[in-house]
């Protein structure tokens, strides 16, 4: 199977900047798409942004230009760099994986245990 643990959050001032990672381990994913996610208290969980093995991202709207999400592959790594931070980004971060776990059907989904982030003057 395949464990995320995720890093990097805390606290932050409005417009300051915090750098999320996830360690992804275990079984090899193929055709892989990796994700953060966020859930806001009373809020549904929604996507933040998502990178794909060949590399394409896309992201929510409102973090577009202010978040970034990378991938290291080496280190089997994602990451999500997080600038111009507001208090409306608060909320519990969630590393996410879909992939095939060994090249095998069918896609399977993985989350990390998810990390707070809290941006308040």
């Amino acid at each position: 199977q395949v464990q995320l643990v995720e890093s990097g959050g805390g606290s932050v001032q409005p417009g300051g900047s915090l750098r999320l990672s996830c360690a992804v381990s275990g079984s090899a994913l193929a055709d892989d798409v990796l994700g953060w996610y966020r859930q806001a208290p009373g809020m549904q969980r929604e996507v933040v942004a998502r990178i794909a093995a060949i590399g394409s991202t896309d992201y929510e709207e409102s973090v577009k230009g202010r978040f970034l999400i990378s991938r290291d592959d080496a280190k089997n790594t994602l990451y999500l760099q997080m600038n111009s931070l507001t208090p409306e980004d608060t909320a519990v971060y969630y590393c996410n994986a879909v992939g095939r776990v060994g090249g095998r059907d069918p896609f399977r989904v993985f989350w990390g245990q998810g990390i707070q982030v809290t941006v308040s003057s």
